[in-house]
């Protein structure tokens, strides 16, 4: 190393040790305040955005049991057609999407693209046509399709690493709590006759009229980095940026993280990352049996012999096991600080459930099989996402992985939607098989991603990735950079 590059590296030690012993100084009290706040003022929007998002994707389900497949004249595959449109724009917009969010701001960002969706959603209420239901899902897909990766980088941009998996959890958790409540709110709905519109349009206009209420109130308070929190004091605002930075080993420089400029190169380095396509292929088979549990658990069990109020009912304690298994698992996986290993035991109960839907001859086995594919399906969605956004960094590189781990997971739902086919009702053997087959390969892909973690760790700590530092701007070399260190 010549002697430019030795002092350069060296005062970029001391800067380091001068921020860490800043963050050291400071009474634990107050960054557990300072969590605690931002948990209050985010948290309950993000949880609130999420749960409408999921409940306004998958309400057609519950509007299939009350007569919209006959009253549009759904024949043949047409209602499987509809929901696979709606993730065209849904996937096509995610990484576009992530970087606009820095633009326009988080905080005002995703309670737009949610009053956008609230808009759409209700108009579904109105449709007399295939055409227009068609249209109205593709609509609803471009406007949902930047949420969920935008709420994971937004997060990311408040907590550190090892807090990041039980906020995550919080939210995510409204996605199975979405299948209980819209459930039960869809049951009462749909008994609504008023002015030509019977049952099923009611559930769409309701539920899409809530959507836009909340995102305008949303739109107000969410702040959009932690230096511009105006319920956190100057001091407060100081220590959650510098936090921030202490927790990536120097990796970046994410004090501020508004000042950070878009360049290829860290698209780059997203891209032909391991840890970005390993993660999102783990995402594309984990959402395989997600989007086909949450679309078709209502046909599922309607399939048992239930009859349709009845089976909406009973779609309500499977989808809230799961609702608590996610907030189960998040807490532990940021206790142990890992996430593979996690991933591992949420797909093994979901393959013991599907194994349970084939095997089984008795409608209530069959039923309890569907408590073990929520339990371990769902909570393997927020672990493999957040295990991608801790192994990245600075924030465009982060945005890049997660945009793409989101768009590549989200072809998943291409699969999805053609799992579950009225020609194999009511057994629905091929859909079942389908999904145990992609939690066997999701096995697999995350039993080699653990392997290569451990490899790269232990190289970084042996020194093997010194040699980065002789490049001319080490900051810039965010997740490669040989003292930040990958999470299992």
């Amino acid at each position: 190393m010549d002697a430019s590059r030795e002092k350069e590296f060296v005062t970029e030690e001391e800067d380091l040790k001068d921020v860490e012993g800043v963050v050291a100084e400071n009474d634990s009290a107050l960054d557990r305040r300072i969590t605690r706040k931002i948990d209050v003022h985010i948290l309950p929007w993000i949880f609130a955005l999420w749960l409408l998002a999921f409940i306004d994707r998958s309400n057609i389900g519950n509007a299939k049991l009350d007569g919209l497949t006959k009253d549009l004249h759904l024949t043949g595959d047409k209602y499987n057609v509809a929901l696979t449109v709606f993730y065209i724009l849904y996937v096509l917009i995610d990484v576009p999407s992530n970087w606009l969010l820095k633009i326009v701001g988080g905080g005002h960002y995703l309670p737009i693209l949610a009053a956008c969706w609230g808009i759409v959603g209700t108009c579904m209420g109105a449709v007399k046509s295939y055409g227009a239901l068609i249209a109205c899902r593709m609509l609803l897909g471009a406007c949902e399709g930047g949420m969920f990766g935008g709420i994971i980088l937004y997060l990311s941009m408040f907590y550190r690493r090892h807090q990041l998996m039980f906020r995550l959890g919080v939210f995510y958790c409204a996605a199975p709590l979405s299948g209980a409540f819209g459930g039960l709110l869809a049951t009462g709905l749909a008994e609504i006759k008023y002015h030509g519109y019977n049952g099923w349009p009611w559930i769409f206009f309701v539920e899409g009229a809530i959507t836009v209420l909340v995102a305008v109130a949303a739109y107000f308070f969410l702040p959009h980095t932690p230096s511009s929190c105006r319920f956190l004091s100057t001091e407060e605002q100081y220590h959650a940026a510098h936090r921030l930075r202490v927790d990536l080993h120097g990796a970046a420089n994410v004090e501020h993280v508004e000042e950070e400029e878009f360049s290829w190169v860290s698209v780059r380095m997203a891209l032909f990352n391991f840890n970005t396509i390993a993660m999102s292929l783990n995402f594309f088979l984990i959402l395989v049996p997600i989007y086909s549990y949450s679309l078709f658990l209502p046909s599922i069990i309607s399939g048992l012999g239930y009859k349709a109020v009845h089976a909406q009912l009973l779609t309500v304690p499977p989808n809230f096991t799961a609702f608590l298994m996610v907030l189960l698992s998040s807490y532990i996986s940021d206790k142990i600080k890992m996430r593979g290993p996690m991933i591992v035991i949420g797909m093994i109960l979901a393959a013991i459930g599907y194994i349970m839907q084939i095997a089984a001859h008795r409608p209530g086995i069959k039923y309890a099989g569907t408590f073990f594919v929520a339990a371990g399906a769902f909570p393997c969605s927020p672990l493999v996402l957040a295990w991608l956004s801790n192994n990245l960094a600075p924030h465009y590189i982060k945005a890049t992985g997660l945009g793409l781990q989101v768009a590549i997971g989200n072809c998943g739902a291409f699969v999805a939607t053609f799992t579950y086919l009225s020609q194999d009702a009511p057994k629905y053997r091929k859909g079942h098989a389908i999904n145990l087959g992609a939690l066997g390969l999701g096995l697999v892909l995350t039993t080699v991603t653990m392997a290569y973690i451990r490899w790269e760790n232990a190289a970084r700590r042996s020194g093997k990735r010194d040699h980065r530092l002789t490049q001319a701007n080490s900051v810039a070399l965010g997740y490669k950079h040989p003292h930040f260190e990958y999470t299992l």
